[in-house]
């Protein structure tokens, strides 16, 4: 909570109560009144409509805000399908022209296969073979270990690993998917910065795919043990449930 404060004071400083601050100000406290996996609305879409008016004296960096918005709101807010593939669309499209205006921008590229991976869930494996999503999601993956591979802990790393084990391998099609490769791109990304909750779990998953099954469920156990963290607690509690429910099917 401490570095949340910090944070919220150092925008205040540089930029003074502009619609931005005060949008970052409901971002940072969106897990207020959370049980759970399951947060408030009130605090994202202040975030959200805040963030929306700031665009024209902040783009670059309110479009970046929204596309977190937008994925927090559909992972841990909404639970209506419809809902959820209206707020992914949103994303989906708010990232295309985002990159598209901001091409060097490793930030917008990773929030925007955020968005984008969440948007192929929930409209389906058909809908998203059709659009294309396996590949553009490499692609930009590629892109942004290119621009900076440090950024999100490693997270273009992540994106790699996560689409080559979740994208089904297809002859002629789709014959690049590989979980050795998934396996290989979720350890750089789990060795680069802190690793996160979730590359923890994509993790354990790949290598158990890989059937190194001793070690996915020890690095699961270890998981389950650690705190929330105070910058993203129910980001947190949904990965550690799932690791629960991994290490009851595996056990």
């Amino acid at each position: 909570m401490k570095q949340l404060i910090i944070i919220s004071f150092l925008f205040s400083t540089l930029f003074g109560q502009t619609n931005f601050v005060k949008g970052m100000e409901q971002y940072l406290n969106r897990a207020e009144g959370s049980s759970g996996m399951k947060a408030q609305a009130g605090p994202i879409n202040s975030a959200i409509s805040l963030f929306e008016s700031s665009l024209s004296e902040n783009e670059e960096e309110s479009m970046l805000a929204l596309l977190k918005c937008y994925y927090y709101k559909g992972k841990f807010v909404l639970t209506n399908v419809e809902s959820k593939k209206s707020i992914f669309q949103k994303g989906k499209d708010l990232g295309e022209s985002s990159i598209e205006k901001y091409p060097k921008s490793a930030s917008l590229r990773y929030w925007y296969l955020a968005n984008l991976g969440s948007w192929s869930e929930v409209y389906g494996i058909l809908t998203a073979a059709k659009d294309g999503v396996s590949d553009i999601m490499k692609t930009q993956a590629e892109e942004i270990i290119s621009l900076d591979p440090y950024y999100w802990n490693g997270g273009g790393y992540f994106m790699l690993g996560a689409v080559h084990f979740k994208s089904p391998y297809i002859p002629f099609i789709l014959s690049w998917p590989d979980n050795d490769d998934a396996v290989s791109y979720l350890t750089q990304a789990y060795e680069t910065g802190r690793s996160t909750f979730t590359q923890t779990v994509y993790l354990a998953r790949a290598l158990h795919k890989d059937k190194q099954k001793t070690k996915a469920i020890q690095i699961l156990t270890d998981l389950i043990q650690m705190p929330l963290s105070d910058d993203e607690p129910v980001e947190d509690f949904e990965q550690q449930s799932l690791a629960k429910d991994l290490l009851n099917d595996w056990e």
